[in-house]
């Protein structure tokens, strides 16, 4: 997307909020979702013209365990093995960030359900295309049931 592009669509973005007395959250939300009904924007397509994908999955561990298991080295290798990542960010069993070999990023969110129970989504971020989102999105299915399954035993 180009500079003009963008900053028209925040020009939308807001004339859209202060139309309709919403905040711009909601007005992005319902732009993207117009693109998308129209077929002007693809599922997980972002502004930049790059695609995300991921998956979230509630896990019976305290979100300090599953925190670990995201940013601990070895801790990770247990549930994904083989992905070579560099940290960005880390905030204590709220979120960590990821840079990938590839150029993509991986956003973790966590969040505490109770004492012994957490919710985790992961964000694969600057994909190529929808394909490569469509299939993010399955393996990180398939690799949130394997982080479900190794920090529940």
């Amino acid at each position: 997307m180009s500079r003009n592009e963008t900053r028209l669509r925040r020009t939308h973005d807001t004339a859209t909020a202060k139309e309709h007395g919403v905040s711009t959250w909601w007005a992005q939300k319902l732009i993207v979702e117009y693109e998308q009904a129209r077929g002007v924007r693809g599922a997980g397509a972002r502004p930049d013209g790059t695609f995300s994908g991921g998956a979230s999955k509630r896990v019976g561990a305290p979100v300090a365990e599953l925190f670990r298991a995201v940013t601990e080295a070895s801790e990770r290798e247990r549930w994904l093995p083989g992905v070579q990542l560099t940290e960005r960010t880390a905030t204590a069993g709220r979120s960590a960030r990821y840079d990938v070999s590839d150029g993509s990023r991986i956003a973790f969110t966590m969040r505490a359900l109770g004492d012994d129970r957490a919710e985790i989504a992961a964000e694969h971020e600057r994909l190529p295309d929808a394909e490569a989102a469509a299939h993010a999105c399955q393996a990180w299915k398939d690799r949130l049931a394997t982080l479900k399954a190794v920090v529940e035993s």
